[in-house]
């Protein structure tokens, strides 16, 4: 596993033409289930105490903000390791100034890798409610462009009847270092399902594994990305199902090994391909078996401009990236041995570019973007069986693939966003374990891109 503090991947020679060419240094990322050193603040801005519950149940200390109140700017002793401003309540314009009053001081004394979470209602009345909540997602959006050092903002907002339990895994993962390259960002948390009460988030550095005893299937597994959520699962206690085809069987069973799981060489578009998953399971673990999480990894790039795409190219990647999920997840749904169990977690792989478009990459486009619509569509039917439908959207991630892309168009991809590098692997894996985590029962129909803040479709 990466260690705390991790550096984006750079070749000697790339880091030797980056500094001939005059190009910063990118910051050191915190990562891993580590908080902040340093201390969090925490302000209300409408007299909520859903933020000062949260952090309270999972054993978070925080100390009074310093306000901006218009005479002399108030400048903190020492850094300060995240900001947590809760705005529930707000409905006024004239409110706002609340939230400039106590970021403005604290923006400036953010440590290394800090942290802004904003938290605000998800469903208001009125017109000008309707413009104030959206207006902090604007707030959001440009602190996180502003930050430096590694900092990042993100904005959560809540539905009515959400309590503490419910928000404690999104807490938990923002204000560590698992949430490195998730910048900018806002999502949604609920109430658990009423029958499942939020299952108890694990305390910051708890050695209580979240996913102990809980089987998850990762396809693609064999390397890259998949090899890294394989590992996050594993490490956050489940038993893995790594699956990928054939000709990856030697490195899927060398990953099966090491993180003590089993192999299945399937290809996904095959048509039975669920009911072959479900079996292994039952096999494997026994009828009463049943997987907690199927992580949908399994993905295909066949680019060319549009203009240039013929029907074989363009069937392949949709097959490979959305057909094939469309077809496993009704087998695991329908109650057999080795299926998905009631209160399990389904988790998608969409990308930055089905979200804003990216050239020659039509029929790749395609199939993100129909995964956020898979998302959108199946997380509420879904919802009465306890069942999360979620997905992560990756921007810019450093794998053996994207080292091999021209070191000047590689460089430009690294730095068009908010932090400045390229992700890791292992930033979209635990991005992915947030939403296995038992306690991420309130936590559906979402999908959070993993990509630095993007500058693109943004």
């Amino acid at each position: 596993m990466p260690g705390l503090i991790e550096r984006a991947f750079y070749s000697r020679g790339g880091q030797a033409v980056a500094g001939r060419l005059g190009l910063p240094e990118p910051p050191v990322l915190r990562r891993g289930r580590v908080l902040p050193g340093e201390p969090v603040v925490r302000a209300s801005l409408a007299g909520s105490m859903l933020a000062a519950d949260t952090l309270e149940l999972l054993g978070v200390v925080a100390t009074s903000p310093l306000l901006d109140d218009g005479a002399e700017l108030p400048t903190y002793p020492e850094r300060i390791g995240a900001v947590v401003v809760d705005a529930c309540g707000l409905r006024e314009i004239g409110q706002l100034e609340g939230l400039r009053a106590v970021l403005r001081p604290a923006v400036r004394a953010l440590a290394g890798s800090g942290r802004v979470v904003l938290l605000a209602d998800a469903e208001v009345e009125g017109v000008e409610a309707n413009a104030v909540r959206q207006a902090l997602d604007g707030i959001n959006r440009t602190v996180g462009k502003e930050l430096r050092r590694g900092a990042t903002a993100n904005l959560v907002y809540v539905r009515p009847g959400t309590a503490a339990a419910d928000l404690a895994s999104t807490f938990s993962f923002l204000l560590e270092g698992r949430s490195a390259f998730v910048d900018g960002q806002s999502w949604t948390v609920g109430p658990a399902p009423a029958l499942l009460s939020a299952a108890p988030a694990a305390a910051p550095g708890s050695d209580s594994p979240p996913l102990a005893g809980h089987i998850v299937v990762v396809t693609g597994a064999a390397r890259g990305i998949g090899a890294q959520i394989a590992t996050v699962a594993a490490r956050d206690g489940a038993t893995v199902v790594g699956v990928d085809m054939p000709a990856a069987g030697e490195a899927l069973a060398a990953l099966a090994n090491r993180l003590h799981g089993t192999a299945l060489q399937l290809d996904i578009t095959a048509a039975d391909a669920g009911e072959r998953i479900a079996a292994h399971v039952a096999t494997r673990y026994g009828a009463d078996a049943r997987i907690h999480g199927i992580v949908h990894n399994a993905g295909i790039t066949r680019d060319k401009l549009l203009a240039n795409t013929d029907a074989q190219r363009w069937a392949q990647v949709l097959e490979v990236n959305l057909a094939a999920e469309l077809r496993i997840n009704p087998v695991l749904l329908d109650g057999r041995p080795g299926g998905l169990a009631e209160g399990g977690r389904i988790v998608g792989i969409a990308s930055t570019s089905g979200i804003a478009g990216n050239r020659g990459q039509a029929n790749y486009a395609a199939s993100k973007a129909g995964v956020v619509g898979l998302v959108g569509a199946e997380a509420p039917e879904l919802a009465g069986r306890g069942i999360t439908v979620n997905a992560v959207a990756p921007g810019f991630i450093e794998t053996d693939m994207t080292a091999k892309i021209p070191f000047v168009q590689r460089e430009v991809f690294r730095r068009t966003n908010s932090l400045g590098q390229g992700g890791q692997p292992v930033d979209v894996a635990e991005t992915i374990g947030y939403f296995l985590d038992p306690a991420s029962a309130g936590v559906s129909g979402q999908v959070v891109r993993v990509c630095g803040q993007n500058l693109v479709g943004q």
